[in-house]
């Protein structure tokens, strides 16, 4: 008879056992695939938005993890730290970039993310006014930042990610709590609540350079209504803080009666009012703050063919402001204004600015500029620009950027400058780049973070920024860098 060998027992698996095991095997291919995906992406910094002939150049592209970037707002940067921080709705956090080796470190979450109007429909479209994270600024440790629902929102970046989240405090408004400044030593923080009806900041008692939070309310500002009046849109936005005068700037976009007359949104049809400047004296601020007054250097500054967003302060106690045609049709340019003297430069061939930034690096101002073009509904190849300004108030080039590309910061100890890119429309929807630039500068669909670089070294600009000569000579005496 012939032996059958018996074979052996097939060993018995829990359920568990199996939906590990699956898991598992899930697991490998989600990171095999998306190992793929990352080796299948293009490189960076390619097309129009990567020229080769420009002083500031594109270096690399920050893939951000998640979804796709469909709505994000401010940004910031703080050198010492070597970080960026992104106000990134889309995720619903604040992203953080190393910018020693321009990667995605990690995200301060519990925002309320991207809110839409008409959901699903053919209009739907991102409501900037409830969505969040939007303003961030950051000093030491701690990093605020505003959220839709009109909090403010107070990180640890010392403390475990579990903890890092310490504080919130309710502006008392119903949207979003925008754009924001701090006080050098980040002992008081100014935040805008652009969006309410009428718009009003709010001065806080900031943490400063403790180990504990505490951040408190001051007082709450709101224009007089003579000059920012309910009921017609009004707005304000960026502020800035320059420690010569010591005071906080907030820029207004539309005034009434700037000049005599004009339609500040109390009419049909353009507006044609001018914007202004608010000036804040912390240590004595005003809860209703009415026109400048130059003995004090307290009030609200009228402008001149400028309605501003941006605000941010560069040499010489100058500042330069985002005049936008979104705000005024007839904005076309640029404005610095100096905040002792308040005497006036024009910075021609640029406008459309939301968020500025100046680098004390390279001495340059670089503006996150969505409506380059003057036209409200974009241009070809979108109308945004980064724009490159000297501390001279002098443009030196405009680099293309994605559909409504608005926000910029830059590492002043690294000279790189970061400027969020908005995926594509195909990808996203409505609010998504409707060109080919913001692909090609992060060699994908899903938007990015690029990085600039403006190598000092190597610019014609040092010598008397006579860039039409076409030489090389690096010889920078006479050359004034105005930091």
């Amino acid at each position: 008879m012939m032996r059958i060998s018996r074979m052996p027992r097939l060993r018995e698996f829990s359920k568990s056992t199996v939906l590990a095991s699956f898991l598992a095997s899930a697991l490998f291919g989600a990171m095999l695939l998306a190992t793929t995906s990352a080796a299948l992406a293009d490189p960076p910094c390619q097309g129009l938005g990567a020229p080769t002939t420009t002083q500031t150049k594109c270096l690399t592209a920050v893939q951000i993890p998640g979804n796709p970037l469909r709505s994000f707002d401010i940004s910031w940067v703080n050198p010492d730290r070597a970080e960026y921080y992104l106000a990134d709705r889309s995720n619903a956090g604040i992203d953080i970039i190393d910018t020693r080796n321009n990667t995605f470190k990690r995200r301060l979450g519990g925002f309320v993310g991207v809110v839409l109007s008409n959901a699903g429909k053919a209009n739907e479209a991102v409501n900037n006014n409830l969505s969040g994270p939007d303003g961030v600024v950051t000093h030491g440790r701690w990093v605020y930042g505003g959220d839709g629902n009109s909090d403010l929102r107070v990180y640890d970046l010392d403390a475990p990610a579990a903890s890092a989240f310490k504080q919130k405090i309710s502006t008392g408004g119903t949207t979003r709590v925008d754009e924001m400044a701090l006080t050098a030593d980040g002992e008081l923080l100014i935040v805008a609540n652009n969006a309410e009806d009428p718009p009003f900041a709010t001065l806080f008692a900031a943490n400063g350079d403790r180990n504990f939070s505490a951040v408190s309310i001051i007082t709450k500002i709101t224009i007089q209504n003579a000059i920012v009046s309910a009921g017609n849109g009004l707005s304000i936005e960026q502020p800035t803080w320059d420690p010569k005068t010591k005071r906080f700037y907030v820029s207004i976009p539309v005034i009434a009666n700037n000049p005599t007359g004009c339609n500040f949104g109390q009419n049909p049809g353009p507006i044609t009012c001018d914007g202004g400047l608010l000036v804040v004296d912390p240590i004595h601020a005003t809860a209703t703050p009415g026109a400048f007054d130059p003995a004090t250097n307290t009030g609200v500054l009228k402008l001149h063919a400028c309605g501003p967003n941006g605000a941010t302060v560069g040499p010489n106690d100058n500042l330069l402001l985002g005049c936008t045609p979104q705000n005024n049709p007839s904005n076309t340019t640029t404005l610095v204004i100096n905040a002792t003297t308040k005497n006036t430069a024009t910075v021609n061939g640029i406008t459309g600015s939301d968020e500025v930034w100046f680098n004390a690096g390279d001495g340059r101002y670089y503006l996150g500029a969505s409506r380059a073009c003057g036209l409200g509904g974009g241009c070809p190849n979108g109308g945004a620009v980064l724009g490159v300004v000297d501390g001279t108030s002098v443009l030196i080039e405009t680099i293309p950027q994605s559909t409504n590309s608005h926000s910029v910061a830059a590492d002043s100890k690294r000279n790189r400058i970061f400027v969020p890119q908005v995926a594509r429309k195909a990808t996203v929807g409505n609010g998504g780049d409707t060109t080919a630039v913001g692909a090609g500068i992060c060699g994908s669909t899903n938007g990015c973070v690029a990085v600039y670089q403006h190598d000092v070294d190597r610019d014609e600009d040092f010598d008397n920024h006579d860039r039409d000569r076409g030489d090389r000579d690096h010889d920078r005496q006479g050359h004034d860098r105005d930091r």
